[in-house]
């Protein structure tokens, strides 16, 4: 580039077709204020909504087998699940878990589109039925929040926040571990203070900033949806064929124009449009920012009503459906995902009801490798990784064979765990000098048996001395 070359400022240039339902055509975001359109769908939904936020609330507080209904205990690597308790050692079963319920969601989506989005999602539910009419609640009648209003706005938005981060955090630490960390001084447990409030701050983020770009954004189902359906899953549509060419929502008896071609049922009067909460235009077609909430198809019908026309212009149907097309529930994704889903199931189950109520792990040698006892024996030290997997406590005593003079050293013949607890347990096994063979060293087997018979060996292979015949031999190839 020459020295007289001069930089020349290019100037932004408006996109040519829309990129997404929040952007602006000079690349600005478009800040959405969806109206709520009241109907059957919107109440349906309310009720489920609010059903799953109070289930929310309340499952850490439900107990089943001593254990709450759910919680992820990071702490002692516990997932307890319905009465359910998996541990840290149980990674195909979580495996097997996980698989199942991916399988499951792959079927719910063939067959249902994205009702998760629209009717269950916590981003969904707490958006559209919590913030939103929080944000509506404080308006005056010109629609502003100003003064008072937006101070109390934000500090119920704070509140609602704080609430919902300490109910999260008692799905990995208990309830009685929240509520005494809330009325104690944050200086006692500053990792949990820090926790909540970051979470909040989170929240708060979430929700009143980024909202629906979380689902375009952030989530990556509204992405892969276009994997997982096909042209007869059930999805929100525009009926076109009813509702095309549309008619001015207001139209002169007078105009010719209007009586020379017949006119579609939809008035474009846009409440489809502005009552969605992800901004589009169901009338385009299936859109990766829909999630099927129905709030266009309540809209829809309140104004066919008013119309004196059939209900259903916008309504839950297939591509395949409004395209004239038969109701096709069996094919072939509808029927490999239950197969798949079934297959999860049965591994999981079947591993569930297999496993061992206690696991045994040999845990890496520590310090010397083998000492003398005053008995004249040598002994190697050993620790095991012992885990009861069962609800109950449970009674452990370890044992050794397969040599003979072999014998345990603890300092108790026994030891008890309580139910899902795990415990390093150290001991040393000895074993008489010429158990152990010229090399120094030998194999037993190591048992730990409860006191209801279940039982798990391990072979551990123990090292001595070397015996003395051996010591001055020369080993072969090398110079005397």
């Amino acid at each position: 580039m020459s020295p007289g070359a001069q930089f020349v400022k290019a100037e932004a240039k408006p996109a040519e077709h829309r990129v997404l339902a929040t952007l602006n055509a000079d690349g600005s975001r478009r800040w959405l204020d969806p109206r709520t359109s009241k109907g059957r769908f919107h109440t349906a939904r309310g009720v489920t909504a609010w059903v799953l936020i109070a289930l929310y609330a309340i499952l850490p507080f439900i107990t089943i087998n001593g254990a709450p209904a759910i919680q992820i205990d990071l702490a002692n690597r516990k997932f307890h699940l319905f009465g359910l308790t998996l541990l840290s050692t149980d990674t195909v079963l979580m495996v097997v878990l996980a698989l199942a319920i991916g399988f499951l969601i792959f079927l719910v989506t063939a067959l249902f589109g994205r009702v998760w989005c629209g009717w269950a999602c916590p981003q969904t539910v707490y958006m559209e039925f919590v913030y939103r009419p929080i944000e509506k609640l404080f308006r005056d009648k010109q629609g502003r929040t100003t003064g008072w209003r937006f101070a109390a706005k934000y500090a119920l938005y704070f509140l609602v926040s704080l609430h919902l981060s300490n109910v999260f955090l008692s799905y990995f630490v208990g309830t009685e571990a929240v509520r005494r960390w809330t009325l104690g001084s944050p200086f006692d447990h500053p990792a949990a203070f820090m926790l909540v409030m970051v979470v909040t701050g989170l929240m708060l983020f979430d929700f009143l900033f980024f909202r629906e770009q979380t689902c375009f954004v952030a989530c990556p189902y509204g992405r892969i949806q276009a994997a997982l359906l096909d042209r007869h899953s059930l999805i929100v549509t525009y009926d076109q064929r009813r509702g095309e060419p549309r008619r001015p929502l207001r139209t002169n008896p007078g105009d010719i124009s209007l009586k020379q071609a017949p006119l579609g049922d939809c008035v474009n009067c846009l409440k489809c449009v502005t009552t969605c909460p992800t901004g589009i235009d169901i009338r385009e077609g299936l859109q990766m920012e829909c999630i099927g909430c129905a709030q266009c198809i309540d809209a829809c019908d309140a104004v066919m009503t008013k119309l004196s026309k059939p209900v259903g212009l916008i309504r839950y149907s297939s591509q395949a459906m409004i395209a004239g097309e038969a109701k096709s529930l069996f094919r072939a994704r509808t029927l490999i995902y239950p197969v798949l889903f079934v297959a999860a199931v049965t591994v999981f189950v079947t591993l569930l009801l297999t496993r061992s109520p206690l696991d045994v792990d040999l845990l890496p040698r520590q310090g010397a490798p083998f000492y003398a006892v005053g008995t004249g024996e040598i002994a190697n030290q050993m620790r095991l990784s012992v885990a009861n997997r069962s609800e109950a406590a449970r009674t452990y005593t370890v044992t050794v064979k397969g040599v003979g003079g072999a014998r345990v050293l603890m300092d108790a013949p026994d030891f008890s765990l309580a139910p899902t607890e795990s415990r390093i347990v150290g001991f040393a096994i000895s074993l008489p000098r010429e158990a152990l063979g010229a090399r120094g060293q030998a194999d037993v087997l190591v048992s730990v048996t409860d006191d209801r018979g279940a039982s798990r060996t391990v072979r551990y292979h123990m090292l001595g001395p070397v015996h003395r015949s051996n010591a001055g031999e020369t080993p072969k190839g090398a110079t005397p």
